[in-house]
């Protein structure tokens, strides 16, 4: 694998702005500024940055309930996200869809998802969508390791095999399913292991390295552009945060948290930049400050914004045909 300095600095800049958005999350949240649930992405930004960082404008990719770094990865608009989850009419889905139901069609983000597996088959269809029209699409399903013991993800994984789909499967393997670990949810070590029984390449890796996240999404997505079907890509990481916000986490120990946090993507990544000459600290901490302003500002946005008037709670509600579609 060989990736420019430009390549490299785009996908710690990714990670960074992902870091610098759920801490923002987080602060809000906690002063009673954003609504609902917030389930934070913080410590898993190598993951949906390495994977995006091989997709192209028109490629597909589905969400989780801990979406917000899929969203920024595949190039979601901060300011829109923000009003989102502050429940406001300039929001993404105008303040109606919240933290876990943040959609983009024009971006390829066919929508993150409350409801656990439910990205499973929105993928397949993505994927058949583009094996029908005869494009070069594919579609990045990203999912938590519980939502493996779903009939979304065998059903999806099922097909996808079947048909050659041109679909990456992307496994979040955080270690719990809520509060419960994978070792007493699952009989497996690794989730990739579960490839085999739909014939598919299945792999694990660090997902705290973004460089092998990009390696081996890397390689997926070169074989489902050739329509040779999907893959399963297991990436090991953790989340720093609880479940959700609020979550007291009395089912993991300090110390496991602490061996994870010295793990860090976002701080590994900084290592490896400055190590290797690619930037200096002072060009670090510019960065840093030119996102916590686009952070700022996206706050401002949505502070400012206007609830949605309370008749817009039965618009939207279907969804308009635009044309007519013929059934061959």
């Amino acid at each position: 694998m060989k990736l420019s300095n430009e390549k490299i600095l785009s996908m710690y800049e990714n990670m960074l702005k992902i870091r610098k958005f759920e801490e923002r999350a987080m602060i809000l949240f906690s002063e009673g500024q954003i609504p609902g649930f917030v389930h934070l992405y913080i410590g898993e930004e190598a993951v949906a940055t390495g994977a995006c960082a091989n997709l192209n404008e028109d490629d597909f990719i589905t969400s989780t309930h801990r979406g917000h770094g899929h969203i920024v990865s595949k190039g979601g608009d901060l300011n829109l996200m923000m009003a989102e989850l502050f429940g406001k009419e300039t929001g993404y889905c105008k303040g109606k869809g919240g933290s876990m139901h943040i959609a983009d069609a024009t971006k390829g983000i066919l929508g993150a998802n409350g409801i656990v597996g439910a990205g499973h088959n929105i993928a397949a269809g993505a994927g058949l969508s583009a094996k029908y029209r005869g494009t070069e699409q594919v579609c990045v399903c990203f999912f938590g390791d519980a939502s493996t013991n779903q009939s979304t993800f065998h059903e999806s994984m099922n097909l996808a095999s079947i048909w050659k789909l041109p679909v990456v499967y992307v496994c979040e393997n955080n270690g719990y399913g809520i509060s419960m670990s994978q070792e007493r949810h699952m009989a497996i070590k690794n989730i990739s292991d579960r490839a085999t029984g739909y014939n598919i390449p299945g792999v694990t890796v660090d997902g705290n390295d973004v460089f092998a996240v990009y390696e081996a999404v890397e390689e997926a997505v070169k074989r489902a552009r050739k329509q040779q079907g999907p893959t399963l890509v297991e990436c090991k990481t953790y989340r720093h945060r609880g479940h959700f916000e609020g979550d007291p986490t009395i089912y993991r120990a300090a110390s496991e948290l602490q061996e994870w946090i010295e793990k860090d993507p976002v701080k590994r990544m900084e290592s490896f930049l400055v190590e290797n000459k690619v930037v200096t600290l002072e060009e670090i901490e510019a960065l840093n400050n030119k996102i916590e302003t686009e952070v700022s500002n996206a706050v401002k946005f949505a502070q400012d914004s206007p609830y949605p008037a309370v008749e817009q709670a039965v618009q939207d509600i279907f969804s308009d045909i635009v044309e007519e579609v013929k059934i061959r």
